[in-house]
């Protein structure tokens, strides 16, 4: 028989123990901010941490984004890059689903918008990088993307060129976007072309403040074009139009959700 005196030893030291291991596995959890707190308290950015059980952070369940962009849906996107794309390996599915963790009212409608906004998104973001083959505009080096403003001055030597799954470009756009996002703009705007996880929250703050609200408000895909590239839109460039739509049915169809009205410009 285990004397009194024992038992209560034995449950001080259970009870240190069990302390022990809950302040072991909370210590994990302080992960920085573009990192998901794990079932198991580790900080990370893929599937493991920010999917099942995810405790803190941009975790994929935040608005349902995992559940419609699958790896099937988004590798089939992706797929359409060759081999000698540049954004072949750069634009990852866990890269996008980091970033949308920033931005949770993103497809955070019902069930039929939120898949449309996820069609209209992608439509665009493959219109623009060629099925997510480019990181940079073709040719955009060589282009003047800088509007002389004190308010956003562009640094010597950068230049604002398309970069990015929505091809973020000028000054006056790179500045708000790194500081919404957190990073320089206008001193750094490389690191749209580097960073894959900036790289897509770029492309969801523009969308979230110019498109958003155009899918979720009824006024169709079309609005989103104009939002994007206007001078497309009313004959300006009929083919690129048709490219985006094209894109859009396709995806809709793939989501399984009826594309809604105008969705041409």
């Amino acid at each position: 028989m285990i004397s009194r005196k024992s038992y209560v030893t034995l449950c001080t030291l259970l009870a240190m123990a069990l302390t022990a291991g809950k302040l072991a596995f909370g210590q994990n959890c302080g992960c920085a901010s573009n990192l998901c707190c794990s079932q198991y308290g580790y900080c990370g950015s893929t599937a493991a941490y920010c999917g099942t059980g995810c405790r803190s952070g941009p975790c994929y369940g935040a608005s349902g984004v995992s559940g419609i962009v699958t790896d099937a849906f988004f590798n089939g996107i992706a797929n359409g890059a060759g081999g000698g794309c540049e954004g072949k390996g750069f634009y990852s599915r866990s890269a996008f689903l980091t970033a949308a963790g920033s931005y949770p009212s993103f497809a955070s409608g019902s069930n039929d918008v939120a898949r449309r906004e996820v069609a209209a998104f992608f439509a665009n973001v493959a219109h623009e990088t060629g099925s997510l083959c480019y990181i940079n505009e073709i040719n955009g080096a060589t282009r003047n993307y800088c509007q002389a403003s004190t308010q956003y001055p562009c640094a010597a030597g950068k230049a604002y060129y398309g970069r990015g799954p929505l091809q973020i470009t000028w000054n006056y756009n790179y500045l708000p976007a790194g500081q919404s996002i957190g990073f320089d703009g206008l001193n750094n705007p490389d690191i749209v072309a580097s960073n894959n996880v900036i790289s897509f929250k770029t492309a969801l703050w523009f969308w979230m403040n110019n498109c958003h609200n155009a899918i979720t408000s009824g006024q169709g895909f079309g609005a989103t074009i104009r939002a994007i590239n206007g001078m497309e839109c009313n004959g300006g460039n009929t083919g690129a139009v048709n490219s985006r739509v094209q894109y859009y049915r396709s995806y809709c169809s793939q989501l399984g959700v009826d594309p809604g009205p105008n969705i041409s410009c």
